[in-house]
């Protein structure tokens, strides 16, 4: 019995645990941060935000979030409603168009709706010149809160369309030729039967557009709306005050934990999956041909609005300012904002398996809880870990220089590009650890535990037998990870190096600073790398189905 004990405890306390925390403790330095600082004295800055500023950095938050929420819904449930139960024209290529919009950064589309409806844009003249129609300024005035979440949410909807489109397309029919029977007509049965079951894909739809409102500097710093984010960079860089910052951060990461932890307790304990055991995928219906033009009509005007226009509009600034950008140094920007955004992919990788690995060859289901803290860092903003990163290894500075004057090496490590990365480690480990985790779950533990059988040890059975079965999940972590570092802007503002750019930054320093057309040279090479993933994205719906 005892050497049975001495066993389990030797299999139970393997040398990936220690490893595995140690990645938890690292990935938690914001939160540790953040929660410690918050016992700091305030100084006169925050007094100054809390009585003639907080109260407008909550009411144009809360109205950013329930404005993008209800807009992201009406339009990612009614275009997955369309293209998963009814056959029209168009609806193949509908299917996979509608993702399209989420290569477009929020602060991108910002730039480009702002140049498409301005009085020298390119409709404004189409309209003066072709109808003799002349505005006084632009066509609409977007550059607002309402335009704000306009804008947003063209951005953000495909987050609400994929999940929900996903959970119409495995909804059993049974239940909604049930609901037929029972006298309901297809728009009631909708309401009924198919939204309601679809319920936890469109709240995790909308939980992770909010999460990108909350975490969005670019949009609402370009149309002068304050937020809590902008909050933030304004107490860092404006008023140099850490402790303010801190505080603006601890309110926004509450709001961040309240909105999951009301969508917990709504939930309750509803059922929303079919009891009995046939669960055959609905058919497509095929509609009137008054229908079939109205549904591809709402689809083309849909995928017009949130990707074309966009992308036509920077095509065209493209066309005139790319012999002026196109050089050594924009080649430069671009291989530097590729290398940065596919080694800070691999290091995730590699520490997510880490973790997973230390899930499946440990008997105890306990130890979940570390690669999930460690991933929460992708619900968090990106300035809030920015903020809690950068205040440490400032002091770790400090403390070295005061140790070692002279050494007089200055920042080793905030201001270089180790801060960068380890934010954006700590902000996309959840991108990378999902995809490698379902592929460990769909190979099983039998191949892993033969091995062990066979005298392999955890290395050798990792290496050669787990890694290659689960390759191409390693690889589509790489390249999600690779597409979120390169669009990242509030995140990397912050910590990069002094001039040090990335397309994301550079794209917004030169729109901010009146040269909107030459940005969009960055913002282009942005797009057409983050069309890739979504292509993968739509075959692997398809394939699930």
């Amino acid at each position: 019995m005892a050497i049975a004990r001495k066993a389990l405890r030797l299999y139970w306390w393997n040398n990936w645990i220690p490893l595995a925390m140690i990645i938890l403790i690292i990935v938690s330095v914001p939160i540790f941060t953040i929660f410690l600082k918050l016992f700091a004295p305030a100084g006169e800055s925050w007094t100054h935000i809390r009585s003639t500023l907080l109260g407008g950095y909550f009411y144009n938050t809360l109205l950013l979030v329930v404005g993008v929420a209800a807009l992201t819904s009406l339009i990612g449930i009614g275009t997955a409603w369309i293209v998963s139960s009814f056959e029209f024209p168009g609806r193949k290529y509908f299917e996979w168009l509608l993702i399209l919009p989420l290569s477009v950064p929020g602060y991108i589309m910002a730039f480009a709706y702002v140049g498409f409806l301005e009085y020298t844009g390119p409709l404004a003249t189409f309209l003066r010149e072709q109808f003799g129609i002349s505005f006084q300024g632009p066509i609409l005035d977007i550059m607002n809160l309402p335009g704000a979440i306009l804008i947003l949410s063209l951005s953000l909807f495909p987050y609400v369309y994929v999940i929900t489109r996903a959970s119409f397309l495995q909804q059993s029919r049974y239940m909604q030729e049930a609901s037929f029977l029972l006298g309901s007509n297809r728009l009631r049965t909708f309401f009924k039967v198919a939204l309601p079951m679809a319920r936890p894909a469109v709240v995790g739809g909308v939980s992770l557009a909010i999460m990108e409102v909350l975490n969005d500097y670019g949009t609402v710093k370009y149309f002068g709306v304050n937020t809590f984010t902008t909050g933030i960079f304004r107490a860092w860089f404006s008023l140099g005050d850490a402790t303010t910052a801190i505080y603006l951060s601890a309110i926004l990461v509450g709001i961040v934990l309240l909105i999951l932890y009301l969508e917990n307790r709504q939930r309750g304990q509803r059922r929303y999956s079919s009891l009995g055991k046939s669960q055959a995928p609905q058919g497509r219906v095929m509609p009137s041909s008054k229908n079939k033009l109205l549904y591809t009509g709402i689809c083309a005007s849909v995928v017009g609005l949130s990707f074309l226009i966009p992308l036509l509009q920077l095509l065209y600034w493209v066309s005139l300012t790319w012999q002026k950008v196109a050089g050594l140094d924009f080649i430069m920007l671009i291989f530097n904002s590729f290398l940065l955004a596919a080694f800070t992919g691999l290091i995730i990788v590699l520490l997510a398996v880490v973790m997973l690995y230390m899930i499946r060859i440990s008997p105890f289901s306990w130890l979940r809880f570390i690669p999930k803290l460690g991933t929460l860092g992708y619900a968090i903003p990106g300035a809030v870990i920015a903020v809690g990163i950068m205040i440490p290894l400032i002091g770790l500075d400090k403390s070295i220089m005061r140790t070692w004057p002279e050494w007089n090496w200055g920042l080793m490590l905030s201001g270089t590009l180790f801060a960068l990365i380890f934010a954006y480690v700590v902000r996309f480990m959840a991108v990378g650890y999902n995809p490698i985790d379902a592929g460990f779950q769909k190979q099983g533990l039998h191949v892993n535990e033969a091995s062990r059988l066979l005298g392999h040890h955890s290395l050798k059975t990792l290496w050669r037998i787990d890694l290659p079965l689960v390759k191409t999940s390693l690889m589509s972590a790489v390249l999600l990870v690779f597409v979120d570092v390169l669009k990242e802007l509030p995140l990397t503002l912050i910590l990069r190096p002094f001039n040090f750019h990335t397309l994301a930054t550079k794209a917004f320093d030169m729109a901010t600073n009146e040269m909107i057309a030459e940005s969009a040279n960055a913002s282009l090479v942005i797009i057409l790398t983050g069309i890739i993933p979504i292509i993968v994205l739509n075959k692997l719906i398809l394939k699930s189905r």
